[in-house]
């Protein structure tokens, strides 16, 4: 006999969704922040005289906090609270801002850029888990594409804020920048969010063990990832120390957090099967979510010579198609099952990188038009229906530590993208300049004549002959490095729509998990009145 369920109107509290929009404007201005200052790094190095190498430590430093800090917050956000660890993250990150914009040493700029992403990163998990939490599950298709679209969103036109406020003001205002939002979101958050309750006895069993070895594996691995393809990996000295000291502090913080009475990070969340599935493909979506937002500028850059501005201009396509796509997005997931949704994006995202396998250097802001599109709503598609998989079907209990590892696996997956995405540049380039060296030869009819009329040109304005052979060997190495691009859009097009294929096939394949197939709305186990007042999730 089948038990008859009441079924209650929900609907989304006023204030509880002011108070999680200003969280989610907290997470956009932490995410951002990451963009805007990687568009403007030869401003920042000149303005505090420092090296290449040591500027590229402004956006070291920041990853490599944020990366420990991420899955932290599910501990602290139920010892202190959703609203008192957002208002410390928003507040911190704010004052760290504030003494970025006014830092007169690359060292000044490197700690509190460590600060800053330490505080920051505290925010992105917390709105993730107040979204799967605070709102009922039939609001999901409404909550779920707002924080997919602010993820996806703050990286890709962080090229164009940042190039804007670099040359419109200074690099300082990259900064600056942050002061009056940030204020405005503490007071927010403290003055309207009500979540949930603090549970300060909690600190009294904070496992400082394993926070230092989840210290050393992550940043250990952050480091190695960043830095790896362009020192040769193990070869060099820092890259194996870093490497060496990652592995053994991932013994110890896998063997801690399995092993503690209140571990630090809950690892135990990935044995659900929807959470663990969903995890791997955020890692996957996050190779294509920050590998494409590197490529293209560096691409523009390095080939087109096009300053930051412009490359803002140019990449600011996606982030269009992203804001038009989420609402799309959003209404599919009340009909269209959850798994053609994502895999439908992985195809529309591959197909997009494909286009872009026939890149030559004349590559401009039309050639670059319709991949963007195809990136921008290939994401979305990807991204959205993937966070509800992951969060939206755990207990409510265990959304708050899940919700930072669900944060980290699409982080580091931006991270190992990019190391990848390097390697295959360098080696390619190398490979490519190789073949093309054994081509342009004296023998080479086209390259005598090319040779010849460039030393014509030069006649009169010095040794024309020498002037006309590094020329061509300019050409010659530019042209190595598009086909090395080209080369790295067709790794990630065999990736991207061998991973649909894996999704369609085996995503919720189990016939006991039949019913997560379903959209949202068509699942749905009313609780009664009380707890959808105290916006429990329904459970399923």
């Amino acid at each position: 006999m089948i038990e008859a369920v009441a079924v209650l109107p929900e609907r989304i509290v006023p204030r509880r969704l002011i108070a999680f929009l200003i969280m989610v404007c907290g997470m956009f201005m932490s995410i951002l922040d990451i963009q805007i200052v990687s568009a403007s790094l030869s401003d920042i190095q000149a303005g505090l005289s420092a090296s290449s190498s040591e500027v590229s430590w402004v956006q070291t430093s920041y990853l490599i906090a944020e990366v420990i800090a991420i899955p932290l917050s599910g501990f602290l956000s139920r010892a202190f609270g959703t609203r008192l660890l957002f208002a410390i993250s928003a507040s911190g990150f704010t004052l760290a801002s504030f003494l970025c914009g006014f830092a007169s040493s690359i060292e000044q700029m490197i700690v509190w850029r460590a600060i800053q992403g330490f505080l920051g990163a505290g925010m992105i998990p917390t709105v993730f888990a107040s979204a799967y939490t605070v709102f009922p599950r039939s609001k999901f298709h409404i909550v779920g594409p707002i924080i997919g679209l602010v993820a996806t969103l703050a990286p890709t036109i962080g090229p164009t804020v940042g190039g804007f406020i670099t040359d419109a003001l200074s690099w300082h205002w990259l900064f600056f920048i942050n002061i009056v939002p940030g204020i405005g979101i503490t007071v927010g958050v403290l003055a309207l969010v009500d979540f949930d309750q603090p549970d300060f006895k909690l600190l009294d069993r904070f496992d400082w063990f394993g926070l230092i070895a989840m210290a050393g594996f992550l940043g250990s691995l952050e480091y190695v990832l960043e830095e790896g393809p362009q020192y040769e990996w193990l070869q060099d000295t820092s890259v194996a120390a870093c490497a060496t000291l990652g592995t053994v502090s991932a013994i110890a913080f896998f063997w801690r957090v399995l092993t503690a009475e209140e571990p630090i990070v809950d690892v135990r969340a990935f044995t659900d099967r929807n959470f663990g599935i969903g995890c791997l493909i955020s890692f996957c979506v996050g190779i294509g979510l920050y590998g494409l937002t590197y490529m293209y500028p560096r691409y523009l850059a390095e080939v087109r010579g096009y300053s930051a501005l412009m490359i803002g201009e140019t990449m600011f396509v996606s982030g269009v198609t992203m804001f038009f796509t989420a609402p799309i997005v959003g209404r599919l997931l009340l009909k269209v099952d959850m798994r053609y949704i994502v895999a439908a994006g992985l195809v529309i995202f591959a197909l997009g990188s494909w286009q872009m396998t026939w890149i030559t250097r004349d590559y401009d802001f039309h050639e670059l038009l319709v991949p963007q599109i195809l990136r921008g709503v290939g994401i979305m598609f990807a991204l959205v229906p993937t966070n509800t998989i992951a969060l939206g079907t755990l207990a409510p209990d265990r959304v708050k530590n899940a919700s930072g590892l669900f944060n980290l696996t699409r982080n580091l997956g931006g991270a190992v993208g990019l190391a990848l995405i390097n390697q295959v540049l360098n080696e390619r380039t190398d490979l490519h300049i190789a073949r093309l060296q054994e081509k342009v030869t004296w023998g080479n009819a086209m390259a005598t004549e090319t040779l010849d009329m460039f030393t014509q040109r030069l006649q009169g304005v010095g040794d024309a002959a020498l002037m006309a052979m590094k020329q061509l060997s300019q050409i010659v190495h530019r042209q190595a490095i598009v086909m090395g691009y080209g080369d790295a859009f067709f790794m990630l097009t065999v990736f991207y729509f061998g991973l649909s294929l894996l999704v369609v096939q085996f995503l919720f394949a189990s016939p006991q998990r039949r019913e997560h197939r379903l959209a949202p709305t068509q699942r749905i186990r009313h609780l009664p009145a009380k707890e959808h007042r105290r916006g429990s999730i329904a459970q399923v």
